[in-house]
């Protein structure tokens, strides 16, 4: 998974709520393998950290 903070469509209305802003401080890009996801779903399922909010922008042809 590549979470590019550029192209979220909630970046700044919801980057408070969202994990990478926790952890990470909102980096432009951050890439997770497989494990690394589970981890933060482990985390955010239980409570520890926020679930991730990226909501991709839609591009129109």
């Amino acid at each position: 998974m590549i979470i590019d903070c550029d192209s979220c469509e909630v970046r700044g209305d919801a980057c408070k709520e969202c994990v990478i802003t926790v952890l990470l401080g909102a980096p432009p890009t951050v890439e997770f393998d497989a494990s690394e996801q589970r981890a933060i779903d482990v985390l955010a399922g239980a409570g520890l950290v926020p679930r991730l909010r990226l909501l991709p922008i839609e591009k129109t042809a």
